[in-house]
């Protein structure tokens, strides 16, 4: 029977591009790969390895130009000159991981074929936690040490996380003789599928222990301490290295995320690294002058205020706010000075204000004066 040409199983012209003929031959190895055609294997089988042949050949610039000018009789003169293409003696798998790269369907569709044994974890990591941790305003400006209470899953103790009943051993699985996989041969193709009773390990459990039932893990709630760096702000995550869940047979521990919520303070206000706070002041501090006590993070400080200090004046602090993280170095903290109106007063302090407005003559409230004349140049009166 003659062999087909070439072109006409990829469906190409014989101008066709050699960008073209790979797309040509991904799609049709995917479309008669055996495993997309359990139903039909046999001729899917056909099919796939003579769509590998074409793309074998026509890949090749100096096959496909031999191919072009004497066809299929040309390639097998070439043999005869040693010339390495020798019919059917041709490796479709690796062909096909040429093309597509090895897992590169995640395994699950093609991984199994060709007599290649399924690839089945022995160790499975171990889950990673998160945990929320509350500190205070004065805890995350210059850091501190927590204890945390968390559950997480252990090596089991009495079989070291095996599974296995102390004084027994693992056997072999009867079903795939301690391979993992069980193979059935179809023409060209050796299919090996992961074996289903022992889910790939080659060994299964007759005598699993009773603390853990044969898991190899047990939960328990564990103390872990945390160090928290000076200068972390809300929302920050601390990752703990291997402070999360066991792994399974032997596989390593998973991570511990801690999350920190840091409290509002009742005076401060952060702002990156630096701190603002509100200091009401008097009338009387405001427009003569005089001392004030001031809260910081380290206790308090007297703070000068000039005379005629308006409302909302911002004193700075150097350093006295929130060190940068892994630094030696610190922010600053703002002061804003708010002057308080006084209540409740009494008539001989209302009688003193109103002598007092009554001598100052606009003299003392050049913002207010200002702003009258403003006013009286725009409407005339």
């Amino acid at each position: 029977m003659a062999k087909r040409d070439y072109y006409e199983i990829l469906g190409i012209s014989r101008d066709t591009s050699p960008e073209e003929v790979k797309k040509a031959y991904r799609r049709l190895a995917i479309k008669y790969h055996p495993d997309r055609n359990p139903g039909n294997s046999k001729e899917a089988e056909e099919k796939f390895k003579e769509v590998s042949e074409a793309y074998k050949i026509l890949s090749d610039p100096e096959k496909r130009q031999i191919y072009d000018q004497y066809g299929h009789a040309g390639l097998e003169a070439e043999v005869g000159a040693g010339a390495g293409f020798r019919g059917f003696d041709f490796d479709p798998l690796k062909i096909f991981e040429e093309v597509f790269g090895r897992g590169a369907f995640g395994g699950d569709i093609f991984g199994n074929f060709f007599g290649r044994r399924a690839t089945v974890r022995e160790t499975q990591p171990g889950s990673d936690l998160r945990y929320t941790l509350e500190i205070s305003f004065e805890e995350a400006a210059f850091g501190t040490e927590k204890e945390i209470r968390v559950g997480r899953f252990e090596p089991c103790s009495s079989c070291a996380g095996s599974g296995i009943k102390p004084g027994s051993e693992p056997q072999d699985c009867p079903t795939c003789k301690g391979t993992g996989y069980v193979s059935l041969s179809q023409s060209f193709f050796s299919i090996s599928r992961t074996c289903t009773q022992c889910q790939g390990r080659g060994t299964i459990i007759r005598d699993p222990c009773r603390q853990c039932r044969g898991t190899g893990r047990i939960r328990t709630a564990r103390k872990i301490k945390v160090k928290i760096p000076a200068g972390v702000d809300h929302g920050a995550h601390l990752r703990l290295g291997g402070q999360g869940g066991a792994g399974s047979r032997g596989g390593p521990p998973g991570d511990l995320y801690v999350s920190l919520r840091v409290k509002p303070h009742p005076i401060f206000e952060r702002d990156g690294n630096n701190i603002v706070c509100e200091v009401p002041i008097s009338f009387a501090q405001a427009a003569l002058g005089g001392r004030v006590i001031v809260p910081t993070l380290n206790g308090k400080v007297k703070l000068t205020i000039p005379p005629r200090t308006q409302t909302n004046k911002i004193f700075r602090l150097r350093g006295k706010g929130i060190p940068y993280l892994h630094s030696p170095n610190r922010g600053d903290q703002w002061v804003k000075v708010v002057v308080e109106t006084p209540v409740h007063l009494s008539e001989e302090q209302k009688e003193l204000l109103r002598k007092f407005d009554e001598l100052k003559q606009g003299n003392g409230q050049p913002r207010m004066k200002d702003f009258f004349n403003k006013v009286k140049r725009l409407f005339g009166s």
